[in-house]
């Protein structure tokens, strides 16, 4: 875990103990899973201890590969610096003892520290109700709050662990399925659980516990709580595992009852938006992303927060902006599919397109941090410059622009892992592979009707999608996402889980070139900047790491190929 994090949506104080106050930060949580009703009887915080912990295992989305974001294992950007982890990612090198995205036991960690707080927690309401007054009104109210507050987290403790089982299945398939604490005394070779049965886990898991959720954190009276799990994130959990189960990788003979269930669970999910959940779209596709203000947009359905920095700005300006490290750069890959809105300009190809490839991505003769990007040979950005991006873009999604980073400036920056647009394309994708574009299967919403709603937000308002049939439709499902989604790690799981990483991953990263010629006027040439290697027979899913096949005495199985 970083050290500067400070978690997860939740505000300095988040977890308070309504009797208490803010009694301490969540990153200060020990997690002690010995412990026992005898040691909680002289500290009440220590029970809520135990119900932060799982919490403290949900990784920093901005830091995933290379101390930075995920992107460049996929078709999104390249790293500029040579030789970092995703290299290794990227020319197919790595295996079962050298993967650099391993967080196979964080996961399970987090997954302990859930099992431990339900079995330490059963016995709640009699627990919290010792040596306290609960005769007096203050009194009531105080034990009320904090059973209450137990309830909600032992409710959240079940969905987190459903949380940490999509992210290892969405990387290994079958797992092993661990539902209680594991002692020296117990067996812990056991095999994994097969895909479909993890998928029903969840899924039963959100089924079984989100009518013991906070319905909304944000529009309640404990909205000091916002961060953690709540009906509207646990209802999108459920929603996009059976996305993934409904999609090509896990189901190859497209079985569409799979389909049906995801569209389905998402139609749960949106009509939870139009009601209590409060959710839309936002009108600022730019500034969404930046500081807090995620955090007050309806279209935010769980986000995580970090404490303030400058890590992402520094690691990914310019390098000729003071501080800056260049980082990750967008592809051409990326930037060629934003569309066009007027006649193709040459000189000019940044104009008349999708206004979101300007809110996302830095090119050429732009402004960015006060001056103009020049890329051109002998310019500021020259690409010929040390550590001058690879692939002729910067990122700017997620960054501020202007932060001083010679002076130590900082900023918040908060990481959404479901928010209302990317609800609306699941849901055009799931409706249109179980209905098509056009049938609303009495849900009031097609397929096609979610996808425009997305394209038409404020400060967007691209066209409307007016193809007809299912597989031109899916084709449109698959563009939309790869646009609003960038850089948001959906991209290498999106082309795993639909098969095509086979036909896309292994394709040359390409970039973009700036010179000019004998008038001066600008000319830019596609050129390759690095081969990918994607081994088909393989790489759908992640090796186990070897010490697990190990630990196991050879009872979990390594997955194909590896």
């Amino acid at each position: 875990m970083n050290n500067y994090r400070k978690y997860t949506g939740i505000s300095i104080c988040l977890f308070t103990i309504l009797i208490a106050g803010c009694r301490k930060s969540f990153l200060d949580t020990k997690i002690d899973t010995s412990q026992t009703l005898q040691t909680l009887n002289s500290n009440y915080s220590t029970l809520f201890s135990l119900a932060n912990a799982p919490y403290t295992f949900l990784r920093n989305e901005y830091t995933l590969m290379d101390n930075n974001l995920f992107a460049p294992v996929s078709d999104e950007a390249a790293q500029t610096s040579p030789s970092s982890n995703v290299v290794v990612f990227n020319n197919g090198s790595w295996n079962a003892n050298n993967n650099p995205d391993n967080y196979y036991s964080n996961y399970y960690s987090g997954i302990r520290a859930a099992n431990a707080f339900l079995e330490q927690s059963g016995t709640y309401i009699s627990f919290l109700a010792l040596n306290r007054d609960t005769i007096s009104a203050s009194g009531k109210v105080s034990y009320y709050n904090d059973t209450q507050n137990i309830q909600w987290y032992r409710a959240e403790a079940h969905i987190l662990r459903a949380w940490f089982y999509f992210e290892l299945t969405k990387r290994y398939g079958g797992v092993p399925l661990v539902t209680k604490t594991l002692n020296i005394s117990d067996n812990t070779n056991i095999p994994a659980t097969s895909y479909d049965s993890i998928i029903s886990f969840i899924s039963n898991e959100v089924d079984t516990y989100k009518d013991s959720l906070q319905v909304n954190w944000t529009t309640s009276s404990f909205s000091n709580y916002d961060g953690r799990f709540s009906l509207g994130s646990a209802l999108a959990l459920k929603a996009r595992a059976l996305l993934f189960d409904a999609s090509p990788l896990h189901n190859s003979a497209n079985d569409i009852t799979r389909w049906q269930k995801a569209g389905s669970a998402l139609h749960d999910v949106i009509t939870f938006a139009n009601g209590a959940g409060s959710y839309s779209l936002s009108g600022d596709y730019r500034n969404y992303f930046l500081q807090n203000n995620a955090l007050t947009s309806n279209e935010t359905i769980w986000a995580i927060r970090y404490t303030a920095d400058h890590n992402l700005e520094s690691r990914n300006y310019p390098i000729a902006t003071p501080g800056g490290s260049s980082g990750i750069t967008p592809s051409q890959n990326l930037v060629a599919e934003y569309e066009y809105t007027g006649t193709p300009d040459p000189v000019h190809p940044y104009t008349n397109r999708d206004p979101r490839l300007g809110f996302t991505v830095v090119t050429n003769s732009s402004t960015w941090n006060g001056r103009v990007i020049d890329e051109t040979p002998g310019g500021t950005d020259d690409m010929k410059n040390t550590n001058a991006s690879r692939t002729g873009y910067y990122l700017k999604k997620f960054m501020n622009d202007g932060l001083n980073l010679t002076q130590g400036a900082t900023v918040v920056h908060n990481w959404i892992i479901f928010r209302y647009a990317e609800i609306l394309l699941e849901y055009a994708e799931a409706m249109n592979e179980a209905y098509g574009p056009d049938i609303d299967n009495g849900y009031g919403l097609t397929a096609r009707a979610a996808l425009n709603m997305v394209r038409n937000r404020v400060g967007v308002a691209m066209p409307a999608v007016t193809v007809a049939g299912q597989v031109a439709f899916r084709a449109t499902v698959k563009h939309e996402r790869k646009i609003e989604l960038a850089f948001e790690d959906y991209r290498y799981w999106d082309l795993l889980r639909w098969k095509d990483a086979g036909t896309t991953l292994g394709l040359p990263l390409q970039g973009i070139s700036v010179s000019k010629d004998n008038s001066g006027n600008l000319q830019y040439q596609v050129f390759n900047v690095e081969n990918r290697v994607f081994d088909a027979s393989k790489m759908y899913y992640y090796p186990f790491p070897q010490t697990e096949i190990i630990k196991s005495n050879g009872i979990l199985k390594q997955n194909s190929g590896w």
